[in-house]
């Protein structure tokens, strides 16, 4: 896993280059954002079984369809898989705020999801807004900490709902 650091430099080395204006104001922009990068990660960490309770409870209350009869998260061990997943993309969601990077949601949760997903018969779109759901949850919770420039939250579960996206091909 990178972060964003070890990309830049990663970047810039393969290029041979040294460091330009815009590395340099990316890697200030990335230190300036460290304290509120781990603010976050500290609030996810504290409150992480209410945010994925929070979540899931928005998200059937939006589409009750979900644990209806049929529904994907009907019986009680489909209801538990789809909050444990959710666990997951809120704790890779954290890493990937704290390297200010979106590899580690490539590695280890987005390779291979959609395709699992798709057949084990797992609807793409209410999990697109579960994340988003999770993400508001947690804006709300830096907002109350006090941060105001809350962008590099939405970083990792904008990028996991873009990847997870219907794309037409």
């Amino acid at each position: 896993m990178r972060d964003a650091v070890t990309s830049l430099i990663k970047n810039y080395d393969i290029a041979g280059r040294y460091f330009d204006r815009n590395a340099l104001d990316d890697l200030k922009s990335y230190f300036e954002s460290g304290t509120a990068r781990v603010q976050a990660a500290a609030a996810i960490n504290s409150n992480a079984a209410a945010i994925v309770k929070q979540a899931g409870l928005t998200l059937f209350e939006e589409q009750p369809e979900l644990i209806r009869p049929g529904g994907n998260a009907y019986t009680t061990r489909r209801y538990a898989a789809c909050l444990r997943d959710m666990d997951y993309y809120l704790r890779y969601a954290t890493y990937a705020i704290v390297a200010g990077n979106m590899d580690v949601l490539n590695e280890r949760v987005l390779q291979g999801l959609r395709e699992t997903y798709n057949s084990l018969g797992v609807p793409i779109s209410p999990t697109v807004s579960g994340i988003q759901i999770m993400k508001d949850i947690v804006k709300q919770q830096m907002a109350t900490l006090g941060v105001t420039n809350t962008s590099f939250v939405d970083e990792p579960f904008d990028y996991m709902t873009r990847e997870l996206s219907e794309q037409d091909i």
